[in-house]
């Protein structure tokens, strides 16, 4: 009976300290209290990016951990979704989106509050080398402003104004008068 004891005790130790080294290692590759981003604070982060997945969605490697990182303020036609046909300009704002963050140094800065979305993807502004491809993506009209949910935002009236160039101009998505629409794209290729 004391045998049995004894190694009931020893493994439940045993189990206990799997356990609690388990949480610790776990707990060391958690970047929240890294990305969060209180009141006037800016957070910006170096990546190293692992794909792209269109228009407006890479995956990173962040503090250690793999990421889906979602554009904030920025919408690019849909070439990947299960729920709509392959859009007009998808292929090339994937294009791109792809050329620009493959191009040099990858950061992210976060806006202040909830820095994930619906899907647990991080929300961020996205640079190469200092330069906002954001900006890019709308002036070259591959993207349109979109998803303004907690306004205010650091960058949407730049955005704007980058977005109003390219409508000004009927680059890409704005040369088709009925493509763009406020809900998103109108349009599949053939």
């Amino acid at each position: 009976m004391r045998k049995r004891t004894g190694v009931i005790v020893m493994i439940a130790a045993a189990a206990s300290i799997a356990y609690f080294s388990e949480s610790s290692l776990k707990e060391e590759n958690v970047p929240e209290p890294l990305l969060k981003v209180t009141e006037n604070q800016v957070s910006v982060v170096p990546v190293t990016l692992v794909d792209v997945i269109d228009g407006d969605t890479i995956k990173v490697v962040v503090h250690g951990k793999i990421e889906t990182v979602r554009y904030l303020l920025i919408d690019t036609p849909e070439s990947k979704s299960p729920k709509t046909c392959v859009q007009l300009y998808a292929k090339e704002a994937l294009l791109r989106n792809s050329e620009l963050v493959k191009s040099g140094k990858v950061t992210l800065e976060f806006e202040q509050g909830d820095v994930r979305d619906s899907y647990g993807r991080l929300l961020a502004y996205v640079y190469v080398d200092g330069e906002s491809v954001q900006g890019i993506l709308l002036k070259e009209g591959y993207a349109r402003v979109a998803y303004i949910m907690n306004p205010p935002y650091i960058y949407l009236e730049l955005y704007r104004e980058e977005e109003n160039l390219a409508k000004r101009g009927k680059i890409n998505i704005w040369s088709s008068r009925y493509f763009v629409t406020k809900w998103g794209f109108h349009g599949c290729i053939q």
